[in-house]
């Protein structure tokens, strides 16, 4: 793993994304109900920014056309979209939001995973 500080905890507020660039990787950094997710900062349906969305309920919106993503698992929950998008481990340490930028996370393990719970 190679995690990378990407900002602070302090700059992106409850229920909002910022944009980032993580070692060549555009990224969306998300704070949902006090946990941070590290998302691929570009919607599948059409290539809009996801920072820029609304966020709540676990979940990121595409401003343009609405398109809704799990931020856990990268998985579209709201048409258009009907591709998933890239997502990263991301942790806090101390005040600092960092993402492992080695690789994106495996959707379809996490999504067993979940079914298991």
């Amino acid at each position: 793993m190679s995690f990378v500080r990407v900002c602070t905890a302090a700059e992106v507020a409850p229920e909002t994304a910022v944009a980032v660039d993580a070692d060549g990787l555009d990224l969306a950094i998300v704070n949902s109900a006090g946990r941070f997710y590290a998302i691929a900062d570009e919607c599948s349906h059409a290539a809009i920014p996801l920072s820029e969305g609304d966020v709540g309920d676990g979940e990121i919106e595409c401003y343009l056309h609405g398109s809704r993503f799990d931020l856990r698992t990268g998985e579209p929950t709201g048409l258009p979209a009907t591709e998933p998008v890239p997502i990263y481990r991301c942790r806090l340490e101390g005040d600092d939001v960092l993402v492992d930028t080695s690789a994106p996370l495996d959707r379809h393990a996490i999504s067993a995973q979940q079914q298991e719970s």
